[in-house]
């Protein structure tokens, strides 16, 4: 693994970067002009940021640095899709998933290497848990995703949508989960709508309660069950948090803000949890939030 002595703005929120620059003796619009070289113009060089004096550059040069993961691999499908297997410091990898739509363009973020929650259909899981992601190596997926694709996507933009659904449970990592969100909201950096940015959870109760103050954007919840009983075999993290206490966090998440959408995913797995009599529990579940459903995803195993 590679010992780093500088300070890497790249996974700095706005916050954190006046406070870096406070520290240096420098004013708080640094970290503003800053932020937008760095994730609005993808500059990873000092000596590039021309609005910034000679001076501060040189000592930026000395203590600080911006660094991104690298791109390991690159797999691209007939349809756009496009994985990439990004190589981190220590020597793992993560994956992270652009998926192009006509009116979106949608990129999939991981937060840790593995997971340790162990639901039995995920493959992530069988990888078992190796650490978590820093604030830099989650953004910097998204910046490498767009110094890497082209401009020509809906509004302007490669990416109009981010979706924490990748390696890793986000909320047992919601401390650099947190600011690599505030970031991607940040109108100096990619500027996207709370509404366009989606963390998933397996339903890490403390996890939600604690997003909502930190940095509350769109959630959806791994349900996967309609019932303790089977959901419990599915996913082992509901023993500590069961479905009501998973939708009564769901409630308290939507009740600061009535434009706020839960999105439901729900993995048909053949045999397991697709009769008809389940589909009604789940209906009956999702009737529980009235109006505040986003939708519920479905994908057939």
């Amino acid at each position: 693994m590679q010992f780093h002595s500088k300070t890497n703005l790249l996974g700095l929120d706005r916050t954190a970067l006046e406070n870096f620059f406070e520290s240096l003796g420098e004013k708080p619009f640094r970290a503003r002009q800053v932020l937008q070289w760095i994730h609005q113009k993808g500059v990873d060089r000092f000596d590039l940021m021309s609005n910034i004096s000679r001076p501060l550059r040189e000592r930026l040069e000395q203590v600080a640095e911006i660094r991104a993961p690298q791109v390991a691999e690159r797999q691209d499908s007939r349809d756009g899709t496009i994985k990439w297997r990004i190589q981190l410091d220590c020597g793992n990898c993560v994956e992270t998933v652009y998926i192009p739509e006509p009116e979106r363009a949608t990129l999939c973020v991981s937060s840790q290497v593995g997971c340790p929650l162990n639901c039995s259909f995920c493959s992530t899981a069988r990888q078992g848990f190796n650490r978590n992601l820093d604030s830099a190596e989650i953004i910097g997926q998204l910046w490498l995703a767009n110094r890497i694709l082209p401009g020509n996507y809906p509004q302007g933009r490669a990416i109009t949508n981010i979706v924490m659904m990748g390696m890793g449970e986000p909320l047992l990592n919601l401390e650099a989960v947190a600011p690599a969100l505030r970031i991607m909201l940040d109108d100096l950096a990619y500027g996207l709508s709370r509404r366009r940015v989606t963390v998933s959870t397996a339903g890490l109760v403390p996890g939600i309660d604690k997003l909502r103050e930190q940095a509350p954007v769109a959630l959806a919840i791994s349900l996967h069950a309609p019932n303790d009983d089977l959901r419990d075999r599915l996913v082992p993290l509901n023993r500590k948090y069961p479905i009501r206490e998973l939708l009564a966090a769901c409630e308290r998440y939507l009740a600061s803000d009535s434009t706020r959408r839960i999105t439901v995913e729900y993995t048909l797995l053949a045999g397991v949890n697709d009769a008809p009599e389940q589909a009604r529990e789940l209906a009956n579940l999702v009737r529980e939030l009235p109006c505040k459903v986003n939708q519920i995803g479905r994908a057939h195993v």
